[in-house]
């Protein structure tokens, strides 16, 4: 894309100099042929009735693309040619038009003897204003083609990293299913045997959250459902399993009306991964000692999530990035769990996420705003 951009310029550089160099050309040739116009009116005015005029006539007739106004000495509209019939009819148009020629090029003096003269004014043709500003449109399409080409490249790149992801999402949940089908089986078998034994509720409850995982990484790819629910007990649920499985020290506030209902458009099993994700970074953020607080917040067509946490903050240099693929602060993992919430909110539920706030040593917010 640079080599791209490098081009467009030393093209319109080119051009724009080349095209200068041919408009001074044509404005010699156009002010010679002013010139030659000046002259056989000249002599047509001290002609006498005996000359013939005939060929001087047609030089003044030939000119039919250089607009010029002749004056006399003290510039008043004696002729004019070339110019707008349609607005000629408007008294003043010749005078504004006069004015105008008088910054632009120097007069034609045509001396009539005996102290007599008058003057040619005259401005570019038509071709020649014209062509001033081609280097400017050649160069403008230039640049629209390389944004275009730009955008395309870009549109490419991102359906192709999108399709690796889709490849390895789907290729997980075909990993996982197989293992993940035999410990259903074992749970099964281990509660209807010994079924006294607690713990066998919690690997029940394990097992139900692979199923689950498996489940979002097979849905990727593919466009969710949507159906109205009421986001309150998905919040509640997820929020509910990791409490059991997350250090002591973690407080998990609930800021918001839990008898409430809140109806949105919404993919239980995403949104689930999404809340968790957020609050496993929280937790990670925060050590495993701190204190995450969810809050929920109706404004019109929108509902709005905050979850906000007292870990150590996100530099504000890493508001975007921590939402890129492969971004990640932790000696673990691979930095994909915020790619993939953003990636669920923004394109599964056509929402927004992203950093709220956030104060080095005392925490971040994250924001997710979803439509009802």
């Amino acid at each position: 894309m640079l080599f791209l951009f490098l081009f467009a310029i030393l093209t319109g550089s080119g051009s724009l100099i080349y095209t200068r160099f041919l408009i001074n050309i044509l404005k010699n040739e156009e002010r010679k042929k002013v010139e030659l116009w000046s002259e056989a009116t000249r002599l047509i005015t001290i002609a006498d009735t005996t000359q013939d005029i005939e060929f001087l006539s047609s030089i003044i007739e030939n000119n039919i693309t250089i607009p010029v106004i002749l004056t006399d000495d003290s510039d008043n509209i004696i002729s004019s040619g070339n110019f707008d019939s349609k607005r000629m009819r408007n008294p003043e148009y010749l005078n504004l038009q006069l004015r105008k020629i008088k910054k632009k090029n120097i007069p034609i003096i045509i001396d009539l003897g005996n102290g007599y003269m008058n003057r040619i004014y005259y401005k570019d043709s038509i071709i020649l204003t014209q062509l001033n500003y081609y280097p400017y449109v050649q160069t403008g399409i230039i640049i629209l083609f390389i944004f275009v080409a730009f955008l395309a490249f870009r549109s490419s790149r991102k359906a192709e990293n999108n399709q690796i992801w889709v490849s390895m999402s789907k290729e997980t949940a075909h990993q996982l299913g197989t293992p993940v089908s035999s410990l259903a089986g074992w749970v099964e078998i281990l509660q209807q045997n010994y079924p006294e034994l607690s713990m066998s509720r919690e690997i029940a409850l394990d097992v139900e959250r692979l199923e689950k995982i498996t489940e979002r990484f097979s849905k990727i790819g593919s466009r969710p459902f949507l159906r109205d629910e009421n986001v309150i007990p998905v919040i509640l649920r997820t929020i509910d399993y990791l409490k059991s499985r997350t250090s002591s020290k973690v407080s998990f506030i609930f800021d918001f009306d839990s008898s409430k209902s809140v109806i949105i458009p919404l993919n239980t099993a995403l949104f689930e991964w999404v809340i968790e994700n957020i609050s496993k970074n929280a937790i990670d953020a925060m050590e495993g000692n701190g204190i995450i607080t969810y809050r929920i917040n109706e404004t019109g067509n929108n509902v709005i999530f905050d979850i906000s946490d007292t870990g150590k903050g996100i530099p504000k240099r890493a508001f975007k990035k921590i939402f890129s693929p492969g971004y990640t602060t932790k000696q673990r993992g691979w930095g994909l769990g915020l790619s993939l919430t953003k990636r669920i909110i923004e394109e599964f539920h056509n929402g927004k996420i992203f950093v709220y706030h956030s104060e080095p040593g005392k925490g971040s917010s994250i924001r997710i705003v979803l439509n009802k």
